[in-house]
């Protein structure tokens, strides 16, 4: 009974999460609003009820809004893409501290393909993605051939792939010609919830057929039984070393069509951007409910997480937080994150 009450709390926790941060920021909002409210009609005296009934509450019905449900789901793209990669390496027990750079790097490269002549729509998604994807397989390949640590490799690729996108970038941003791709993450009707951009669709379709691969699947199967054990896969017989190195080629892959949607919703190419992407992917992982020990984790819970990420920004926004405030809250989200599996890691032992 405790097992199981143990895995529907793992289950349902995360969604649980983004309720507690709705309601929170549903709370510092209205208390805002209310408070604006005072000010403006010059009686500090008000009730916090009478102010409420006579504010007008722009900020809570902008955050509870559909078009703000709309921006969330658009900004939780890119998050949640590279979160479908980051889950397969973490249930595996790697990690990937590349996943930003590799972003700004195919966004480089499909900004520059787009600028040539013989550059179709979809030439340039395929070449893309596959960059990302190719970046992935040299992590994987370096890890198991060398037996290095996950760590050191893909902290040494985030540092190659950044040089590279400011290399192939010219070290400045990339732009190029109007072109269709611009519409997978354009924002259409601004004001109401749909239509949703297509990007949001993909992500959503890409999380059920990873979720299928991962619970129906052979190789799914061989993914948790690596991040459980290791030794005990290899001697069950599962090619650990081939396995790990598709893990992290289908991570990339997840990273390059990332950068793909990056470059879109900027409408450029940019080597400076997604730094410390990689820690809001891992973070919503994590928050998912995936340990970093390995053998455990689910794409919904990783999805979750990443909506839980951008909605603490887009609510930080919202209250008018500057940078530095949202980038702590963060910060300290990510340490919970790590502290809570920790607590899930030794209560499991």
């Amino acid at each position: 009974m405790r097992i199981s009450w143990r895995k529907h709390l793992n289950t349902l926790g995360p969604l649980v999460g983004l309720v507690f941060v709705v309601l929170i920021f549903s709370g510092l909002l209205a208390w805002k609003d209310v408070a604006d409210h005072r000010e403006f009609s010059g009686d500090e005296t008000m009730s916090f009820f009478a102010a409420m009934g006579e504010a007008e509450l722009f900020g809570l019905r902008a955050f509870l809004g559909g078009a703000n449900a709309k921006i969330v789901l658009t900004q939780t793209v890119i998050v949640a893409l590279g979160a479908l990669g980051m889950t397969l390496i973490i249930i595996s027990g790697g990690i990937d501290l590349s996943a930003g750079s590799v972003v700004a790097l195919c966004s480089v490269v499909g900004a520059q393909l787009l600028n040539t002549d013989w550059a179709a729509g979809l030439g340039v998604v395929l070449i893309t993605v596959a960059v990302g994807g190719l970046v992935g397989f040299a992590n994987g390949a370096v890890i198991t051939g060398l037996r290095m640590m996950p760590f050191i490799v893909t902290l040494g690729m985030m540092t190659i792939a950044r040089g590279a996108a400011k290399w192939l970038g010219g070290n400045q941003t990339v732009n190029f010609p109007e072109t269709p791709l611009l519409n997978l993450m354009a924002l259409r009707a601004p004001d109401s919830f749909l239509p949703l951009p297509p990007g949001v669709l993909i992500a959503a379709v890409l999380a059920v057929v990873t979720a299928f691969l991962l619970k129906h699947t052979v190789f799914g199967r061989y993914v948790f039984a690596i991040g459980s054990s290791e030794a005990t896969a290899r001697l069950c017989g599962i090619r650990v070393q081939r396995t790990k190195v598709v893990i992290y080629a289908l991570a990339g892959l997840y990273f390059g069509l990332a950068g793909l949607m990056q470059m879109t919703r900027l409408g450029q190419g940019d080597p400076t951007v997604a730094i410390g992407l990689e820690l809001d992917i891992i973070a919503a992982v994590v928050i998912g409910g995936a340990s970093l020990s390995g053998g455990a984790g689910s794409v919904a819970g990783s999805m979750v997480g990443a909506l839980i990420m951008t909605t603490l920004r887009s609510g930080s926004q919202l209250m008018g937080w500057p940078n530095y405030f949202q980038e702590i809250i963060i910060g300290t989200v990510i340490i919970l994150a790590v502290a809570l599996d920790r607590l899930r890691h030794k209560k499991a032992q």
